[in-house]
């Protein structure tokens, strides 16, 4: 079957792919279009494999708060480098990542990444779909959430790698912000002296003695 323009068109709209990935797989599929994007599924999932074992140090911190700020979700997600952590469809896939975090109250990476994005795919398949569209390791690192138990929540993210979540009682959401920014600049290891581990302090004792 005669691939045309039109066809490899419609396949890079559909799946963000190549031009010339997106004939290859029309050919290969004779020119069944959900065949082809069948197979090029299946070849994203097997180079994210290929990719994971890259290392992947940059990325974004995303930090989402209710909108009665009593609970909030911190997700990392990592990338090769600091120009895709840049690109608007791993912003995307992020911020959604973020969201979905915080409404599941996802534990942990692995059990967000069993969740379900608004296409109706699962973290880990729009993940892999990324890995193979921009060919870079991606990686969702790590999960926290956050709920009040007596304030609410204000946050800092400095830049798009540091992320700091703050719960206050007594202030107000421009208090709790400057906090957070404080510590994001300063990043102390407790809130008051009472919670300074035993081994921080014997260090310390031995260096100043």
């Amino acid at each position: 079957m005669s691939i045309t323009a039109a066809m490899v068109k419609d396949l890079r709209e559909r799946t963000g792919a190549g031009m010339m990935e997106c004939k290859r797989a029309l050919t290969e599929a004779d020119g069944d279009i959900d065949a082809a994007i069948e197979a090029m599924r299946k070849s994203g999932a097997a180079k994210a494999v290929k990719k994971a074992g890259r290392v992947a140090a940059e990325g974004q911190v995303i930090i989402t708060v209710s909108d009665d700020r009593k609970q909030a979700s911190v997700v990392e997600i990592n990338c090769e480098t600091d120009f895709v952590g840049k690109d608007e469809n791993f912003i995307r896939f992020a911020e959604e990542t973020g969201a979905i975090a915080l409404n599941e109250s996802a534990a942990d990476a692995e059990t967000l990444s069993a969740k379900a994005m608004a296409n109706g795919q699962t973290v880990e398949e729009a993940r892999q779909e990324l890995v193979s569209k921009i060919g870079e390791n991606i990686q969702v690192r790590r999960v926290s959430n956050i709920t009040a138990t007596e304030g609410e929540m204000g946050f800092y993210r400095h830049g798009v790698r540091i992320g700091v979540v703050v719960e206050l009682a007594g202030g107000d959401e421009v208090l709790a912000r400057d906090i957070a920014m404080h510590i994001a600049a300063s990043r102390p290891v407790c809130i008051d002296e009472s919670e300074v581990p035993a081994e921080l302090l014997e260090k310390e004792r031995e260096i100043f003695a």
